[in-house]
């Protein structure tokens, strides 16, 4: 299928070993079932919600049975979401308000301006690194990856990786040499306490009162106070107020567990279901929906398919109905198109060193030799 100037091909893997078995160069219908009449072997095909591979599969292969990919089932919920809170604007904005008032109230109830932590003492610092690992270790624990720890707790995918391999927090030390600003600390906190945010204002400032060094240690120094002020103020205050997700990234937030989103986020879910009764209905279904895919909950369908057809959401369960086969398969079976998507990963690297001048047959010839 052509889109613009790009082409789109197919990739056809074989989930039991992981393995590219073929590439055909386009999307058509057509063009799938002639590859399955030539192999009349296949008896399971996962695939995306593309009609034309839907299509493609029973005519080349009316006999196997078809898996809709959970993964595309949990995106195509969040378009449908996202179009519904396309209309939910005055409600949206509303929810934003008060969780940023909220969070605000956080941020003035913290310590207005704590040390940067080059300026901790080391015992301080090191009960904050312990803390960091006993909150990574718990995290772990519930069996939370470890990109997912990472990326929730703010800290390097390696030294996560490190800490949970080791069992316990790396003993070290480390001569603190301190900073030349140190000595302008005490000014540089009360002009930050007047408003004055820039570095290279306080820098000059400083120059006036005897500092010899570069901006870019000034800089350094104020980055380190902003990311103390932020962490302590729930990351709030000096990193501007909390502004109105996205319909995408709000209709993720709806159906989010609460372990995955921060305070501010949950604040916003809370206050957006109980302002708003017309949504509080969708986004139940939503959740429901995303629990029933995710534990593969294939008895619930119909009854959750009866309930959306009453609600904002009938159009996306009309769009289920209509593959209703194939999405039933993807709740009882263990298949999807995960490994797919690695490989395709590992199609476009071929891809990319081949720096655009070859054309479909060589790279099919180096996909499934490298295979």
């Amino acid at each position: 299928m052509i889109s613009g100037r790009y082409t789109y091909g197919t990739i056809i893997v074989d989930l039991e070993r992981n393995c590219p078995i073929d590439l055909l160069p386009d999307r058509h219908a057509e063009t799938v079932a002639a590859w399955l009449k030539a192999h009349p072997e296949v008896e399971v095909v996962a695939r995306d919600r593309a009609g034309a591979y839907a299509d493609g599969i029973r005519a080349g292969a009316p006999n196997a049975v078809q898996v809709s990919d959970r993964w595309h089932l949990l995106r195509n919920l969040g378009d449908a979401l996202a179009g519904v809170l396309d209309r939910h604007h005055h409600d949206l904005r509303a929810a934003s308000k008060a969780a940023a008032g909220a969070a605000l109230e956080i941020s003035t109830a913290a310590a207005p301006f704590p040390a940067p932590a080059a300026e901790l003492p080391t015992a301080d610092r090191h009960g904050v690194r312990q803390a960091r690992f006993d909150e990574v270790m718990a995290l772990h624990g519930q069996g939370w990856p470890m990109k997912r720890i990472a990326r929730t707790l703010g800290v390097n995918r390696k030294t996560v990786r490190a800490w949970v391999r080791a069992g316990a927090l790396p003993v070290w030390s480390q001569r603190d040499r301190g900073s030349a600003v140190d000595l302008h600390a005490v000014y540089l906190r009360q002009r930050w306490g007047e408003g004055c945010h820039n570095a290279a204002r306080l820098w000059q400032e400083i120059q006036e009162r005897g500092f010899r060094g570069q901006l870019r240690t000034v800089q350094r120094w104020v980055r380190r106070l902003r990311d103390a002020n932020a962490t302590s103020a729930g990351a709030v205050g000096t990193m501007g107020p909390w502004k109105m997700p996205s319909k995408r990234r709000a209709a993720w937030l709806v159906v989010a567990g609460p372990e995955t989103i921060d305070a501010t986020e949950q604040r916003f879910v809370d206050a957006l279901l109980a302002n708003s009764e017309g949504l509080t209905t969708v986004i139940e279904l939503a959740r429901a929906f995303s629990t029933m895919v995710r534990r593969q909950q294939a008895g619930r369908l119909d009854e959750w398919l009866a309930a959306a057809k009453e609600t904002a959401l009938a159009g996306f369960a009309d769009g289920l109905a209509r593959d209703l086969a194939a999405i039933r398969t993807a709740l009882s079976l263990p298949w999807s198109t995960g490994p797919v998507e690695g490989q395709i990963s590992r199609l476009k690297t071929i891809k990319r060193t081949m720096c655009g001048r070859a054309k479909f047959d060589l790279l099919r010839h180096r996909v499934l030799e490298a295979a």
